[in-house]
Protein backbone atom coordinates (compact mmCIF):
# COMPACT_ATOMS: atom_id res chain seq x y z
CA UNK A 1 0.00 0.00 0.00
CA UNK A 2 1.61 3.72 -0.83
CA UNK A 3 0.46 6.67 0.60
CA UNK A 4 1.00 10.29 -0.80
CA UNK A 5 3.65 12.06 1.34
CA UNK A 6 3.39 15.44 -1.14
CA UNK A 7 1.19 17.11 -3.75
CA UNK A 8 3.69 17.70 -6.56
CA UNK A 9 1.45 16.84 -9.77
CA UNK A 10 5.06 17.11 -11.96
CA UNK A 11 3.93 15.88 -15.64
CA UNK A 12 6.00 13.43 -16.65
CA UNK A 13 7.88 13.19 -20.31
CA UNK A 14 9.05 10.04 -21.48
CA UNK A 15 12.40 9.20 -21.82
CA UNK A 16 12.96 10.36 -18.00
CA UNK A 17 13.47 8.74 -14.88
CA UNK A 18 11.71 10.63 -12.04
CA UNK A 19 12.63 10.11 -8.53
CA UNK A 20 14.07 12.06 -5.32
CA UNK A 21 18.11 13.41 -4.06
CA UNK A 22 18.86 13.09 -0.69
CA UNK A 23 17.38 16.71 -0.24
CA UNK A 24 13.82 15.44 -1.13
CA UNK A 25 13.65 17.08 -3.96
CA UNK A 26 11.88 15.08 -7.02
CA UNK A 27 14.24 14.95 -9.96
CA UNK A 28 14.47 13.98 -13.50
CA UNK A 29 17.25 12.39 -16.04
CA UNK A 30 17.68 11.08 -19.56
CA UNK A 31 17.29 7.55 -19.23
CA UNK A 32 20.32 5.73 -20.66
CA UNK A 33 20.03 4.06 -24.12
CA UNK A 34 21.84 2.01 -26.62
CA UNK A 35 24.71 3.47 -28.39
CA UNK A 36 24.89 6.57 -25.81
CA UNK A 37 28.03 7.19 -25.06
CA UNK A 38 28.06 5.85 -21.05
CA UNK A 39 28.54 8.46 -18.22
CA UNK A 40 26.59 9.48 -15.72
CA UNK A 41 23.11 11.78 -16.77
CA UNK A 42 22.71 15.03 -15.35
CA UNK A 43 20.29 15.68 -13.22
CA UNK A 44 18.01 18.25 -12.92
CA UNK A 45 15.16 19.54 -10.47
CA UNK A 46 12.04 19.70 -11.72
CA UNK A 47 10.23 20.21 -8.41
CA UNK A 48 11.29 21.18 -4.93
CA UNK A 49 9.48 19.35 -2.31
CA UNK A 50 11.66 18.95 0.82
CA UNK A 51 10.10 15.53 1.38
CA UNK A 52 12.29 14.25 5.11
CA UNK A 53 13.47 10.30 4.03
CA UNK A 54 12.23 8.12 6.55
CA UNK A 55 14.20 4.59 6.86
CA UNK A 56 12.47 1.50 5.97
CA UNK A 57 10.59 3.39 3.28
CA UNK A 58 10.94 3.40 -0.40
CA UNK A 59 10.01 6.70 -2.06
CA UNK A 60 8.64 7.51 -5.99
CA UNK A 61 7.01 9.11 -8.36
CA UNK A 62 3.51 8.15 -8.50
CA UNK A 63 1.31 8.53 -12.04
CA UNK A 64 -0.40 11.43 -10.61
CA UNK A 65 3.04 12.49 -10.43
CA UNK A 66 3.07 13.07 -6.74
CA UNK A 67 5.64 12.16 -4.25
CA UNK A 68 4.39 8.64 -2.59
CA UNK A 69 5.77 6.15 -0.99
CA UNK A 70 5.46 2.44 0.43
CA UNK A 71 6.65 -0.18 2.88
CA UNK A 72 10.04 -2.02 2.43
CA UNK A 73 9.57 -5.36 2.55
CA UNK A 74 12.17 -6.96 5.45
CA UNK A 75 12.71 -10.16 6.12
CA UNK A 76 10.75 -12.82 5.54
CA UNK A 77 7.65 -14.13 7.36
CA UNK A 78 9.12 -17.07 10.53
CA UNK A 79 9.02 -20.89 9.56
CA UNK A 80 7.87 -20.41 5.30
CA UNK A 81 11.40 -21.64 4.47
CA UNK A 82 12.10 -23.85 6.68
CA UNK A 83 8.98 -25.89 6.31
CA UNK A 84 9.69 -25.59 2.89
CA UNK A 85 12.98 -27.63 3.16
CA UNK A 86 11.75 -30.00 5.34
CA UNK A 87 9.34 -31.14 3.04
CA UNK A 88 11.78 -31.86 0.05
CA UNK A 89 14.36 -33.17 2.63
CA UNK A 90 12.19 -36.16 3.52
CA UNK A 91 11.58 -37.17 0.10
CA UNK A 92 14.25 -40.41 -1.24
CA UNK A 93 14.65 -41.52 -4.61
CA UNK A 94 13.97 -44.54 -5.20
CA UNK A 95 17.23 -46.87 -6.18
CA UNK A 96 16.86 -48.31 -9.68
CA UNK A 97 17.58 -51.59 -10.57
CA UNK A 98 19.52 -51.75 -13.32
CA UNK A 99 21.03 -54.82 -15.21
CA UNK A 100 24.72 -55.76 -16.66
CA UNK A 101 24.80 -56.71 -20.14
CA UNK A 102 27.59 -59.08 -21.57
CA UNK A 103 30.25 -57.30 -22.71
CA UNK A 104 31.30 -60.05 -25.21
CA UNK A 105 27.98 -59.85 -27.48
CA UNK A 106 28.97 -55.56 -27.73
CA UNK A 107 32.36 -56.66 -29.10
CA UNK A 108 31.56 -59.25 -31.24
CA UNK A 109 29.13 -56.71 -32.59
CA UNK A 110 31.85 -54.31 -33.31
CA UNK A 111 33.92 -56.74 -34.93
CA UNK A 112 31.49 -57.80 -37.44
CA UNK A 113 30.52 -53.86 -38.66
CA UNK A 114 34.79 -53.27 -39.28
Amino acid sequence: MAEVVANVGVKKEKGYLYFLDGNGNVCRAAMSRAGRTKGKAKKEVVARSGVKKVSGYLYFIDKKGNVARAKMARGRKAGTKKAAKKKTSKKKAAKKKTTKRKPAKRKAAKKKRR
